[in-house]
């Protein structure tokens, strides 16, 4: 699976650091420079490719996705997600717009398995009101296509991986 691409900065180093229990000792300056590029609502697919729970399968759904609350177990903390929101702001030139007005969104769901904690699979995604975005590209948006893909692969109409597959592309088809 491709990963993000490789660069160290103070931001970075801390979050590895914090997330793997060692401790900092010291950190760079880091440059604020945007790397990472939002299209018409879409994630840059190099700096925030997808990646899936390996527990969540076609034969598991029935035991997980398609259980009401299932996502609520393994969703990450908020201050995991805040935290790294924060790293990934200016990796996406989004420094100057307030946390409130950008959701850490799971490019795969976690309603469709999307990896939970994955930083591949995570990434500041403008709401309607950062006014970045057109509203029908918006989180707000695609919180609603998540879960009628959710629906239709519960009740078979679709499968898993062709849900998945509709996010990675295009999830504003």
């Amino acid at each position: 699976m491709p990963r993000r691409p490789f660069s160290v900065t103070a931001a970075s180093l801390t979050l590895a650091l914090a997330t793997t229990g060692i401790a900092q000792v010291a950190t760079a300056p880091s440059a604020a420079a945007a790397t990472c590029t939002i299209v018409t609502g879409k994630a840059d697919s190099a700096c925030t490719p997808g990646a899936f729970n390996p527990d969540v399968t076609q034969s598991t759904i029935g035991s997980t996705i398609c259980v009401s609350g299932w996502t609520a177990t393994v969703r990450p903390p908020s201050s995991y997600t805040t935290n790294l929101k924060n790293q990934q702001k200016p990796e996406y030139g989004e420094s100057d717009i307030p946390n409130s007005e950008l959701e850490e969104d799971h490019l795969v769901p976690l309603e469709l398995g999307g990896a939970p904690k994955d930083p591949n699979n995570l990434w500041p995604e403008p709401r309607t009101s950062a006014g970045t975005t057109p509203s029908g590209d918006a989180a707000e948006t695609k919180d609603k296509e998540e879960n009628s893909l959710k629906t239709q692969v519960c009740n078979g109409s679709t499968t898993l991986a062709a849900a998945r597959q509709k996010i990675l592309t295009d999830w504003t088809h």
